[in-house]
Parts: structure tokens; sequence; C-alpha cells
């Protein structure tokens, strides 16, 4: 029995098409981070925070928890390690895109 007739294109066509948007949407989203990673750096602005919890990343980065002092939070990914609970100095930059994201300074 042939996989390729109209039946059996018929049957495996939902997973192919699952398949291909799942493709899709990984290919736009990686052209976006490398778009916003091209782009230029506007500005600079040094914050206050405290450190709330902390949870091992993809490789041997961590993602923090960062309660700002004026009551919103941040997820920021870092190498280095941070105490939960420390107060912390971090950088809200912004590209010229308009993509605004959080770091640890150097």
């Amino acid at each position: 029995m042939s996989v390729w007739t109209w039946d059996g294109w018929k049957r495996n066509a939902p997973a192919v098409i699952l398949f291909i948007g799942a493709f899709v949407i990984v290919a736009m989203l990686a052209s976006s981070r490398w778009a916003n990673d091209a782009t230029p750096i506007r500005s600079v602005n040094a914050i206050d925070g405290t450190v709330k919890s902390a949870q091992w990343s993809r490789g041997n980065s961590i993602d923090y928890v960062v309660d700002l002092h004026d009551g919103s939070s941040v997820l920021i990914e870092d190498t280095r390690l941070h105490v939960i609970g420390s107060d912390v100095a971090i950088e809200r930059v912004t590209r010229d895109n308009g993509f605004v994201f959080h770091r640890f300074p150097e």
C-alpha cells in the first residue's frame, strides 16, 4: 500500500500544515530577534530593583525576576549569580526601533 495516494495526502495534510505553520512562526520570531540585536541602542537608564526569584535557563544562564522600585517586575537573563532578596542596579535599554529590555550592568 503506497502512502503517495490522494487518500494518503488528505490524511497527512493537517500534520503537514501544522508543521509548516510552526516552522514559519519560529522563523518569524528568530528574524525579529535578529533585527532587534542589529538595531543600535538609543538610551540606557539606570534603575534599582530587588531580586525576587531565580531559575535555571538554557545553557549556563539564569532567569531572574526583579521587582523594580516603581512596583513592576521584569525578567532578566544573566550568567552571573545574584542573591535572592538583594538590591541590585539594572539598566533599562531602549533601541532605535522602540524595543525595550532590561539587563544587569557589565
